[in-house]
């Protein structure tokens, strides 16, 4: 069973149907046809979802209907600046081959442009991150860990990735830390990358981790379920939920905490109300 799941989270699908090329459609049929990589709440709306997938980049509304706002490109990483409303970031793969360079859009999702190449680049940052404690600084992860500390513009590595790296998040207190969910357990670095040191479920399968703005550290362990400790006492897991579809990726709604979104291995788009003790199918009342 494990060995199934991590193989969905850390390999690139062959999907032989492609999106299709109609502007919306309902999120059940968009499961059919692709895959998702990262999530955010719109933070204009935050009963919208921005969703980064293989084939585009889609805003998903509260009734479960999904339209796609970019070209038909895969979204690898994706990640939302932490402060202005009106950024995103990404990464990934054009549709006719090679790769996209970070990626910076200022409408919403509907236009992107290369901010960079990064280093050795156009590089295809499959984890990425914007540090919530000075979002100057941003992380992605080809050929090491990558930073760059002037809002995504020059990069320098860092030092390199974990062994089983699955996600990366940034702290919301330290611009410096990170957290990695790995296939052994969660890794912390204090130096941005370049030393780690094991921070919790050694030996164990992490399938994502996330910080959230009010301090919270989010972490699905396979076999544990959705847990959360706080950064400044990083020790002290708690339960959440022992739901078994396996969290991927997690989003959070600042201006309410208590809500939270997922992306859930073969089980779409989940949202939570209660902090994530509960979850339901997103789009369902």
């Amino acid at each position: 069973m494990f060995r199934t799941i991590l193989a969905a989270v850390i390999a690139t699908l062959s999907l032989t149907r492609a999106a299709s090329a109609a502007e919306s459609l309902p999120l059940a049929e968009l499961d059919k046809q692709t895959h998702y990589h990262g999530l955010a709440v719109d933070p204009t709306d935050p009963t919208r979802l921005y969703l980064a997938t293989h084939h585009g980049f889609y805003l998903v509304a509260a009734d479960g209907v999904a339209t796609r706002l970019s070209p038909v490109q895969d979204f690898m990483g994706f990640t939302p600046h932490p402060t202005d409303p009106s950024i995103l970031y990404a990464s990934g793969h054009p549709s006719g081959g090679g790769n996209l360079g970070f990626l910076i859009s200022a409408d919403g999702g509907a236009n992107w442009t290369q901010l960079s190449a990064g280093l050795d680049g156009p590089v295809d940052f499959h984890q990425m991150d914007v540090s919530p404690a000075d979002p100057r600084v941003i992380y992605g992860v080809h050929g090491g860990i990558q930073v760059s500390r002037d809002g995504g513009r020059d990069w320098s590595i860092a030092g390199p990735a974990p062994d089983g790296l699955i996600t990366l998040a940034a702290s919301a207190a330290a611009a410096d830390r990170l957290y990695a969910a790995t296939r052994s357990g969660i890794l912390v670095s204090e130096d941005g990358g370049a030393q780690w040191r094991v921070g919790a479920f050694p030996g164990e399968v992490v399938s994502m981790v996330t910080t959230g703005p009010d301090g919270v550290i989010y972490a699905y362990v396979v076999g544990r379920g959705l847990m959360e400790a706080r950064e400044d006492s990083p020790a002290a897991w708690s339960s959440l939920s022992t739901d078994n579809r396996t969290l991927l990726h997690l989003a959070i709604d600042a201006r309410g905490p208590a809500r939270l979104f997922a992306v859930a291995h073969e089980a779409g788009i989940l949202q939570s109300v209660d902090g994530g003790k509960s979850w339901r199918r997103f789009g369902e009342r």
